[in-house]
């Protein structure tokens, strides 16, 4: 079996690193505290063709899977999660989902401007009443001459006030058992009716935009409906595999950051006469956050590889979004741990990543919601 990266993998790896050090570290802490969304970060992005790595080549992407997404993902986000998270929806949530299961008119029409930038997708499937319990939700779809309404809201929608497409999952056979009346629509953000609601304020990717979305009897052409009608809930899931792929790749990213940083801060900082990375309380945190990032990362991408080849990866999916998001959180409280006073504080990055590793264990499903899809699949 072969574990080594090919040198495609390699030159996007490099590419995303100089990216993430020469534009997003510098500003990240700048954009956290002012809770502003990183447009040019974004911009710059898409010149590099990274929003289009996982569309198809004819629509104007680099054609490439969720192992060249995921490496990719754990550059960006080593520096800032915000960008990472905007990112990384873009690509799983939305862009791979089209590519997939779209028609030709949808992808004709939207991916090429999905590849460049010009337009960004979010996804919105969760509501006020409707998180874990995905199946629950109310957002409904009326058919009309030539398409649908869509009425309701939507919550916790990453890059909300910024997308130009959304996906949205409405209810279209109310009388249908919970989960299997649902179709999934590409709604564009300039429609007539939709409107980004109240902004969220968060613990941590201060600098991600996440915000309501208010549907208000907002027409949708028929041809805009994605999949089979009523099948929406499949796609759903379908889509949320590789999403859990992105996020786990994120707090790999997220994870490294934290082993580096208390690597360096360790060799550096002095008591009792010596690095305090000479105390065995200290290296032994370390040799634990570095054992626990090689076991996550290799979980993302053994799931990449499989959904990458057509294989079933649910279990795996989950499995990598479990382990990788709880080991982000024991690196980020480590490291805040070995950085002492000097960690609670701004001026170290790791106060940054303690808050931005957080939400990895809620957002995609949380932590339990994965134990179960695993315990499933057992």
């Amino acid at each position: 079996m072969d574990f080594a990266l090919t040198e495609e993998h390699l030159m996007i790896r490099d590419s995303a690193r100089e990216f993430a050090e020469r534009s997003l570290r510098p500003n990240a802490a700048r954009l956290d505290a002012a809770e502003e969304f990183p447009v040019d970060a974004i911009k710059e992005a898409a010149e590099h063709g990274f929003l289009g790595l996982t569309v198809p080549e004819e629509y104007g992407g680099a054609g490439l899977g969720n192992l060249h997404a995921s490496i990719l993902l754990e550059e960006i986000n080593a520096a800032d999660p915000s960008v990472g998270v905007t990112i990384s929806v873009h690509m799983s949530l939305f862009c791979s989902m089209l590519a997939k299961h779209g028609t030709d008119q949808q992808k004709s029409k939207y991916l090429p401007l999905l590849a460049t930038g010009e337009l960004i997708g979010a996804y919105c499937l969760t509501e006020p009443n409707a998180g874990s319990d995905a199946a629950a939700v109310i957002t409904k779809a009326v058919k009309v001459d030539g398409g649908y309404t869509l009425t309701g809201t939507k919550s916790w929608v990453t890059t909300g006030a910024h997308a130009g497409l959304f996906v949205v999952y409405a209810v279209t056979d109310p009388d249908a058992p919970k989960g299997k009346g649902m179709s999934a629509f590409i709604v564009e953000a300039a429609y007539d009716g939709v409107s980004a609601g109240k902004k969220e304020e968060k613990m941590g990717l201060r600098a991600s935009s996440t915000t309501e979305i208010i549907l208000d009897d907002v027409f949708v052409p028929e041809e805009n409906v994605v999949g089979e009608l009523n099948k929406g809930f499949n796609i759903a899931l379908d889509t949320l595999d590789g999403g859990r792929i992105g996020i786990a790749s994120q707090a790999v990213g997220i994870h490294r950051a934290c082993l580096e940083a208390s690597v360096k801060y360790a060799s550096q900082r002095e008591q009792f006469g010596k690095p305090i990375n000479r105390f065995q309380a200290i290296a032994f945190m370390m040799a634990d956050m570095a054992t626990d990032l090689d076991a996550a990362r290799l979980l993302v991408h053994k799931a990449a590889w499989l959904r990458d080849n057509g294989l079933p990866c649910t279990k795996e999916c989950s499995m990598a979004k479990l382990f990788a998001s709880r080991a982000c959180n024991k690196a980020a409280q480590d490291a805040v741990q070995i950085h002492g006073g000097a960690g609670y504080t701004k001026e170290f990055d790791v106060e940054r990543y303690f808050r931005d590793a957080r939400i990895t264990e809620i957002y995609e499903g949380v932590t339990d919601v994965q134990r179960i899809v695993i315990s499933r699949n057992l």
